[in-house]
């Protein structure tokens, strides 16, 4: 009768443990090749390191579409009507094309810069040829301030007026 009831709990608690040691040993494998192929000792490592993929630079803009984009704002800006915005587009669009092909050339920095103050000189002489001269000003004040001070006066502006 003993050896029968040592017999019964020794097979009682094996069956009752066998949970326990197969969560241990990978789905009852103690070998490594348990369920998904990951092994009975959780998921495992490739040695070999992974290559992250480089991120690519962002596609160069061309002078169209820079100054297409910026166009908005300085006509508003500005208050330019349509004649006055269409030549200022094709004038910045024009000057902007020769500096990007400059930069391309990689000239020295003292022909560099003297290349991009004979487009800047024909820049303004078109301008001035092409736009009333109030808005001109405006104009080389908002390039000078690089479109900030713009910005302020025309909150101090509705500022002023809401407050009257």
């Amino acid at each position: 009768m003993k050896t029968d009831k040592r017999l019964f709990f020794s097979v009682l608690f094996i069956v009752l443990s066998f949970p326990f040691l197969s969560a241990q040993y990978g789905y009852g494998n103690g070998y490594g090749y348990g369920y998904g192929g990951y092994g009975g000792y959780g998921r495992q490592r490739n040695s070999i390191p992974q290559v992250q993929e480089t991120p690519k630079e962002p596609e160069k803009l061309t002078a169209e579409q820079i100054v297409d984009q910026e166009m908005p704002g300085i006509t508003e800006k500005l208050g330019l009507n349509p004649f006055e915005e269409a030549v200022l587009s094709t004038t910045l669009k024009k000057y902007l094309q020769e500096r990007i092909e400059l930069q391309i050339l990689d000239l020295p920095p003292d022909k560099m810069r003297e290349s991009y103050e004979k487009i800047t000189q024909k820049q303004d002489e078109e301008l001035m040829a092409g736009l009333p001269a109030d808005k001109y000003e405006a104009f080389v004040e908002l390039q000078k301030n690089g479109f900030k001070k713009v910005k302020e006066k025309k909150k101090k502006k509705k500022k002023n007026k809401s407050k009257t």
